[in-house]
């Protein structure tokens, strides 16, 4: 555990969105990393996504960076478009 110095808007951000989520500030800090780190990760994914990514992580041991950084999300891809005649 550490210490991580934040300016006050952002904890006050914090201290709302906890509580509208019934999160302490800790938790709702450490969601926030979470999806930013995955984010970066995989931009290409949703937040929709991300949240799965957090389950599966969790349900895995917990979110470790190593193999965050490694997971081939499973992502359904549209089919390409048919091309146009003319």
């Amino acid at each position: 555990m550490g210490i991580v110095k934040i300016s006050d808007l952002m904890h006050e951000n914090l201290r709302v969105a906890g509580n509208a989520l019934s999160r302490s500030i800790n938790a709702q800090a450490e969601h926030w990393m979470r999806v930013g780190m995955l984010t970066e990760m995989h931009p290409d994914l949703d937040y929709r996504e991300i949240c799965r990514l957090l389950v599966r992580a969790e349900l895995a041991g917990g979110l470790d960076i190593t193999v965050a950084a490694t997971a081939q999300p499973d992502k359904p891809r549209a089919a390409p478009s048919p091309a146009r005649k003319h």
